[in-house]
């Protein structure tokens, strides 16, 4: 691996930004940590996600905007890469927010042999979550016959699309939905539960098996609500990019996409209205005229404004081994800038980790909890401690 000296311009305490929730923090509490270069430093077209199966840190899968899926490796002692899905055919990735966006693996997989991804298609605009399974005596080959089509919603326009699934640690599989797009939520999808825009869906996949269709948990909160869609796990979002399970405590934290003043993070309650578009993270929406009334709405644990980027992209809970510093805070960054941050909850304190300069547009996380970052430019990151790296 290769060090990436560019990535190095840690935080001080006096570029610490104003915009952020939270006290600063003195310079000696920065974490000696750095971003190198990993997967043997291949690059990949578009890379949204890298998702690991449970119990590897060897193996992974890329997913490429276009509709491209690679099996990523390390067995043989070195990184290699190779295509196990293409649906190009399928996928309409001419809108820079379009295109294959998500993959979850099957909470038994490689057993159960299923993986599930969440596409944009055309004619008409929508978004797309499909099963698809292992080919029949293939080495980590998928077969692109085997698309079982689980969920389409309407997409109005191109962009805010959402683009996140996974499964919890409860079995069930979330699906995360922006408002439909445009600018400003002009058909008030976020503040309507009549839709599945604007929200965080949690649905049964285990019942495809026998009935070729999901079902809906019957804890869901909005279940019983007259209009409400009972898919909906949480709503009054903008553009939920990415979430994610803290594998410890089981917590939903995802990133809200701001419009044009705040980027927000966002613990996920069931049933709870995260505010948009009355809301743009910790303030009032200002492009349309209402009396910005917060009752009932829940508010982002952290926030940051457009002095630090445009384009919030989550990450993870730390939980890994490596970084010491890292554990128990949550590591987020930012498309525009590429700016990456860790947020304390216990304290509600931020700070800048890295001032990458990359377009940063996921994160993932390991069977060991390292966390990986993932430039739309190609390149994978990986965190290290940098005080243990041999010069």
């Amino acid at each position: 691996m290769k060090t990436i000296a560019l990535l190095f311009a840690i935080w001080s305490a006096a570029a610490c930004s104003d915009n952020f929730s939270g006290a600063a923090l003195s310079e000696e509490a920065i974490p000696a940590i750095q971003l190198m270069e990993d997967l043997g430093g291949m690059t990949f077209d578009q890379p949204v996600a890298l998702v690991f199966p449970e119990d590897s840190a060897d193996t992974g899968y890329i997913v490429e905007q276009s509709g491209r899926i690679l099996l990523v490796s390390s067995l043989s002692g070195s990184w290699s890469a190779t295509d196990v899905l293409n649906i190009e055919d399928r996928v309409n990735d001419r809108g820079r927010e379009e295109g294959l966006l998500g993959l979850a693996l099957d909470p038994e997989f490689p057993a159960s042999r299923h993986i599930y991804v969440n596409y944009t298609a055309d004619d008409p605009r929508r978004t797309v979550v499909s099963r698809f399974s292992m080919a029949a005596n293939d080495l980590g080959g998928i077969d692109p016959n085997s698309e079982i089509v689980i969920l389409e919603v309407a997409q109005p326009y191109s962009n805010h699309n959402g683009g996140s699934l996974m499964f919890g640690p409860d079995g069930f599989l979330y699906i995360g939905l922006g408002d439909g797009g445009s600018a400003g939520d002009p058909k008030r999808n976020g503040q309507d539960p009549g839709t599945l825009l604007g929200s965080i869906v949690r649905i049964d996949v285990s019942s495809i098996e026998t009935t070729g269709a999901y079902s809906v948990p019957g804890d869901n909160p909005l279940i019983e609500v007259s209009g409400a869609r009972p898919e909906i796990w949480a709503y009054g979002l903008r553009n939920p990019w990415r979430f994610s399970f803290d594998r410890s405590t089981g917590e939903l934290w995802a990133a809200d996409v701001g419009q044009n003043q705040r980027e927000e993070v966002n613990i996920i309650e069931p049933g709870l209205n995260y505010g948009w578009n009355v809301m743009e993270g910790s303030v009032c929406y200002g492009t349309r005229s209402n009396s910005c009334n917060q009752e009932g709405l829940e508010p982002p644990v952290t926030d940051y404004g457009h002095n630090d980027g445009c384009s919030i992209t989550g990450g993870y809970v730390y939980r890994g081994q490596r970084i010491s510093a890292l554990q128990e805070k949550y590591v987020y960054g930012d498309f525009c800038s590429g700016k990456v941050w860790s947020f304390d909850l216990a304290t509600g304190e931020s700070i800048e980790l890295f001032d990458t300069r990359i377009r940063i547009s996921s994160f993932a996380e390991d069977a060991d909890g390292e966390i990986y970052v993932l430039s739309l430019d190609g390149g994978v990151y990986k965190f290290v401690d940098g005080r243990t790296i041999q010069e």
